[in-house]
């Protein structure tokens, strides 16, 4: 793995960091071309990304706290005063609320918004991934003999098991669930990309990529290294069959006013 690209000076690249900043980009890209073929500013681009990264940032951190309150509670420093600690699905949260307020300022349609972001959401996801992969930021699967599983040796947070800190001996691979979602997050958006021009009702490409990508992530959590916490279900499978469910009742209710409109 490699945590640092490269170091000048006193300056230090990280690999984390700069798939991010990738990640931000390819979907300020995507948002900015959608902006423009709905003909809004394109230039709006840029305040949502903005907005979304901020607010998945507090989103993020506020969900790890309230997963770890005990913790929190007994030494808030050292969750505040942290790189590590964020959840993704608080992220998603928080982003999707400050996006939400910048639409609503700009006079966009919150559907017809969401619809826009999906694809952009489904990209940076996938960009993001390939950053875990290359830091090692704990994000691999369970141990693996599959011909591609991967030894994380030189991962950020060292080559120990995420959940119980002890270091894996010699030998041990595990599989690369990070590169498994770059691929997922890589189907989805070609899935979206070619039907957003179909002329669907707002918030319908919206629904399709919160059951894309529930689906998605509920599945490859049967290789993470995540505890479940009810019915033998991670955390991350709740979250993710409730967005499902969820864009399977957007879609519904977008299909039927549409064939009454018809």
């Amino acid at each position: 793995m490699y945590p640092i690209l490269f170091q000048i000076g006193p300056l230090t690249v990280y690999s984390f960091g700069t798939l991010m900043a990738l990640a931000a980009l390819s979907a300020g890209w995507v948002v900015w071309l959608e902006l423009k073929r709905y003909r809004y500013n394109p230039d709006i681009a840029s305040t949502m990304i903005f907005a979304a990264a901020v607010g998945g940032l507090v989103g993020a951190r506020l969900l790890f706290v309230f997963e770890e309150w005990n913790n929190f509670i007994q030494s808030p420093r050292d969750f505040i005063f942290t790189g590590a600690g964020f959840t993704w699905y608080g992220g998603m949260l928080g982003g999707a609320l400050a996006v939400t307020w910048v639409v609503r300022r700009k006079g966009i349609p919150w559907l017809k918004a969401a619809d826009i972001s999906a694809p952009a959401l489904a990209l940076a996801y996938g960009v993001g991934r390939i950053g875990c992969h290359i830091a090692g930021d704990g994000d691999w699967g369970i141990v693996s003999d599959v011909p591609w599983a991967v030894a994380y040796t030189n991962a950020i947070i060292g080559w120990v098991h995420p959940i119980t800190g002890l270091p894996y001996p010699p030998g041990v691979r595990v599989h690369p669930t990070s590169v498994y979602e770059t691929i997922e997050s890589a189907i989805v958006f070609g899935i979206l990309w070619p039907l957003r021009k179909k002329g669907y009702p707002d918030g319908t490409i919206f629904s399709l990529y919160l059951i894309l990508a529930g689906l998605a992530r509920f599945g490859v959590e049967f290789w993470r290294i995540n505890p479940a916490v009810g019915l033998g279900m991670t955390e991350a499978q709740w979250f993710s069959l409730i967005l499902a469910l969820l864009g399977c009742y957007l879609y519904n209710v977008r299909s039927s006013l549409a064939s009454k409109v018809n």
